[in-house]
């Protein structure tokens, strides 16, 4: 590693890397949790305030947004997180100039299409959606900060944002109960991103430039691209089969889904977001000490899998009457799909720590390769679950698939490990 003006950095002893790899971590941890319990809070409040049905309707266009967020990610900040973790200042400054900026303009082209289907479609979807649409430049804004101060090593301003996030929210969601309306839901929790966003402007001391972006997208073609895709068939996968639950079992299946998944909140909100911590932390180990990747990936996504099983299995031993003053209405179909759905978890928790690796190789060939089948089995699952017996097929669906999914990443990640060893190796030569 080096200095700004190029000259090598004196390496940490070891005692001191270690501290500094748990403050990174811990700061993860904390914004994790920020992230969590907001989310966790705004869909309890909601269901609670709409019921089943309504809420399916605010659940589609969270799940649109996922799908968007995605885009941005791939796009914008995917690229930053591998190429510019732990990069000198001046050079991160600039890339986040751009990043942030290709951030803003997704969410404006892909808000305004948004806006106008929206309006085209009418009803309480249709509100709902151009509301979404309005607000997602803030949204993926405030979320392209957050992977910025990860990539810098500075997880506490991800985390104060987070919170800023949370407070604002408060107010707008008091209001939102007032109006009774979905449209007036996702408003208020857009708005409160908007402000975390404008509050990340001042933390860093930079502003997006979305005039960089087309630069920006011309210097990360060789993983934006990949990234966009892969991403887009995950977030994709997850809204076809949200949209064709709806249409083969009612929009009250999707609300119960989302009201199970309300449940393991902490950790599907931690496997969204996995990429602001692990990925910037699985480069420096890959940096540091090559070899330890691969034990860097299992503990990770091991730690996880056994997490996600722990907390479905305390959801078991909860008390009826728990679910329903936290779920209300929503508890009674919500509680038929713990278990499949923590077994989908986990799954997908022990794919992310192969997936956090085979991001910090660069290895976006299989990354993609890995996404778009276990995207394809997700639909699968989850479709053909529904059409054979219902929401309760379809979670039992989805989180076969999800296992199945883990595998290969796990597959594609070794093979990229041992294509690294054998290129890093001499080859001996015999006379």
């Amino acid at each position: 590693m080096t200095t700004e003006e190029g000259t090598p950095r004196p390496a940490a002893p070891a005692g001191s890397a270690k501290r500094a790899l748990l403050g990174r971590l811990s700061w993860g941890l904390a914004d994790q949790a920020a992230s969590s319990m907001s989310n966790f809070a705004v869909g309890i409040y909601v269901a609670r305030s709409l019921g089943v049905t309504a809420f399916g309707v605010f659940s589609l266009a969270w799940v649109t947004y996922g799908v968007v967020l995605n885009v941005s990610r791939g796009l914008a900040t995917d690229p930053l997180v591998v190429r510019f973790s732990g990069a000198p200042d001046a050079s991160w400054r600039g890339a986040v100039a751009r990043s942030s900026g290709t951030a803003l303009g997704v969410g404006a082209g892909l808000g305004a299409v948004c806006a106008v289907a929206g309006l085209a479609l009418g009803g309480q979807v249709g509100s709902a959606f151009a509301c979404l649409g309005v607000l997602l430049p803030g949204l993926l804004l405030q979320d392209a900060w957050r992977f910025s101060f990860f990539a810098a090593g500075a997880g506490r301003k991800a985390f104060v944002n987070d919170l800023v996030w949370g407070v604002a929210l408060v107010p707008a969601m008091v209001v939102a109960a007032r109006v009774g309306s979905v449209a007036a839901f996702v408003l208020a929790w857009g708005a409160s991103a908007a402000v975390a966003a404008a509050y990340g402007c001042l933390q860093c001391g930079i502003r997006p430039r979305p005039a960089g972006a087309r630069d920006w997208l011309r210097e990360q073609r060789d993983l934006g691209y990949r990234y966009l895709v892969e991403n887009v068939s995950l977030s994709g996968a997850s809204q076809l089969r949200a949209y064709g639950l709806g249409a083969i079992v009612g929009v009250g299946a999707v609300g119960a889904v989302r009201g199970a998944e309300l449940l393991l909140g902490p950790f599907l909100a931690v496997l969204m977001g996995l990429s602001l911590v692990t990925v910037p932390e699985a480069a420096r180990v890959l940096r540091r000490a090559p070899d330890r990747l691969g034990t860097f990936c299992l503990l990770l996504g091991g730690g996880q899998a056994v997490g996600a099983l722990c907390w479905g299995g305390a959801l078991l031993l909860m008390p009826g009457r728990f679910g329903e003053a936290v779920l209300g209405g929503v508890w009674h179909s919500a509680a038929q799909l713990i278990v499949p759905i923590t077994l989908g978890v986990a799954g997908a928790g022990l794919g992310t720590g192969a997936a956090a690796g085979l991001r910090a190789l660069g290895a976006a060939r299989r990354s993609l390769r890995s996404q778009l089948f276990a995207s394809a089995c997700y639909v699968g699952g989850g479709l053909g679950g529904a059409a054979l017996a219902g929401t309760v097929g379809s979670a039992w669906g989805v989180a076969a698939a999800t296992v199945s999914g883990s595998a290969v990443w796990w597959m594609q990640l070794r093979s990229a490990l041992g294509e690294r060893h054998h290129h890093s190796v001499p080859e001996v030569r015999t006379s």
